[in-house]
């Protein structure tokens, strides 16, 4: 009996039909994992970074700017992917004051005639947005356009405003 040349009986079709199913399913699916496993630890520490934000600027005192603030979160960044956005401004942090209106219930921008960081002058909300940040880790290396994430904001309400029971304000 007299066997053919082929190996077995076989002639390399398992060999291609796998590097075909690798090629075109496989590693797909395995960068698609992972790109979206790293958009979702930037969304959760974004989400985590402005909540941060929003309990300093709720327990510190009000800056009509919100510098105070901005400079706390610029030099605060969690440890993540393009954290550089945040540090050198690419990526907006707007911190905003409200009070509320005692006979509507509604919040109205917060302005106070007393100055700013006083006891005489405390807002009644804080809300901090981060704005126009985008996701670039593959995007670079597979040439593809950033992704666009939504703004996040936070709103909580005043605490201690950063003023201690004397009524002395501390930044």
């Amino acid at each position: 009996m007299r066997r053919s040349g082929r190996l077995g009986g076989r002639s390399g079709q398992e060999t291609v039909e796998f590097a075909v199913l690798y090629a075109g399913v496989i590693l797909p699916l395995t960068f698609m994992t992972i790109f979206f496993a790293e958009i979702l630890w930037i969304w959760h520490s974004v989400v985590d970074f402005t909540r941060d934000g929003a309990r300093y600027a709720a327990t510190h005192c009000w800056q009509a700017d919100g510098a105070n603030v901005v400079s706390y979160m610029t030099t605060h960044v969690p440890l993540m992917i393009d954290m550089d956005q945040f540090q050198n401004g690419t990526a907006g942090i707007t911190v905003q004051y409200y009070s509320k209106d005692p006979d509507s219930g509604s919040l109205t921008d917060f302005s106070c005639d007393a100055g700013e960081c006083s006891a005489d002058c405390i807002p009644d909300a804080v809300a901090v947005s981060v704005t126009s940040y985008q996701f670039t880790r593959m995007a670079s290396f597979f040439r593809l356009p950033p992704v666009t994430m939504p703004d996040f904001r936070t709103s909580v309400a005043m605490q201690s405003a950063g003023c201690d029971e004397g009524g002395n304000c501390l930044p």
